[in-house]
């Protein structure tokens, strides 16, 4: 700031000087509302699922986990219904948590190995399905 050597000198910078402070007034106040309003419940809440939502790698996270768990269960079932003696319903319960996680901690290797099914089941009907099909299937899949 320069000297102050009269008084209308003085006088133009106390107005310039309350001219920032309403200005910084206003901008704390505006910072303020934002804030308290981003604070609210709701809004944390909205804003988690935003975040969520938009993270494609948590997303495939929940859907290898799921397949994972969906595969172990569905073999769990078709073990039990093979027999019904407590040993083996625990060897099911062991043979559900090891395929979960095989399915969930290698989810390329599933894919893989379900594309080339894919390929062979449709090689082995390939005279009745065109090859568009095919490749909206393996997208489908991918």
């Amino acid at each position: 700031m320069q000297k102050i050597n009269s008084e209308s000198d003085l006088s133009k910078a106390i107005l310039q000087l309350e001219a920032r402070q309403m200005q910084d007034v206003k901008i704390l106040k505006e910072q303020f509302h934002l804030t308290y309003e981003s604070i609210k419940p709701i809004n944390l809440i909205k804003n988690t699922f935003k975040q969520v939502g938009e993270s494609s790698e948590l997303k495939d996270n929940v859907i290898n986990t799921s397949v994972g768990l969906a595969t172990g269960y569905v073999s769990k079932i078709l073990f039990e219904k093979l027999s019904g003696s407590p040993v083996k319903k625990l060897l099911g319960s062991v043979l559900m948590f090891g395929i979960s996680n095989l399915v969930t901690k290698n989810p390329d290797v599933i894919k893989s190995f379900g594309n080339n099914l894919l390929n062979k089941i449709s090689n082995k009907f390939g005279s009745k399905a065109n090859e568009t099909d095919k490749a909206e299937v393996l997208e489908i899949v991918s």
